[in-house]
């Protein structure tokens, strides 16, 4: 097993592993700025449905998404489990995404992830560009750009 070295196939990168609904995402190490437990949301009236409100994480306000919402998928159900993970996105600065349960973190070499062609809008598909293996599990790759991005048909 080859885990964090360059091998012939590419570099291995490291993503948190998250459960939303019955299914597993990974989301690269790289974004992610904080892990935080679920805490009160603010309401900003007349946004998006899947933008939930605003948080204040130590003095600094972070827009929150629910991306159970963003993706098409039933509401969320907050649990002692469900975490908002802040990330940072040079364009967007830090927004924070809600998820039902931080799994682990993982460490793909570029040998096992597969990268999809889905250009299509409809649905989840958009949000993903690759399916990570690991073991017996796949993962999900979320494309972090394509979920934060404004749309107005959504």
């Amino acid at each position: 097993m080859e885990t964090g070295i360059e091998t012939a196939a590419g570099v291995a990168k490291q993503y948190i592993v998250v459960e939303i609904g019955n299914e597993q995402y990974g989301i690269d190490i790289g974004y992610v700025d904080n892990i935080v437990r679920m805490q009160e949301i603010t309401r900003v009236p007349k946004s998006q449905i899947y933008f939930k409100g605003i948080i204040n994480l130590r003095g600094e306000i972070v827009p929150i998404m629910s991306i159970r919402t963003r993706m098409g998928l039933e509401d969320d159900v907050f649990t002692n489990s469900t975490r908002i993970i802040i990330l940072k996105l040079e364009q967007q600065g830090k927004f924070g995404i809600i998820v039902d349960e931080v799994r682990e973190v993982v460490t793909l070499n570029a040998d096992k992830v597969e990268r999809t062609n889905m250009s299509v809008k409809e649905g989840r598909e958009s949000f993903i560009n690759g399916i990570g293996k690991n073991g017996e599990d796949l993962i999900s790759l979320l494309d972090l750009n394509s979920i934060i991005e404004e749309d107005d048909n959504v």
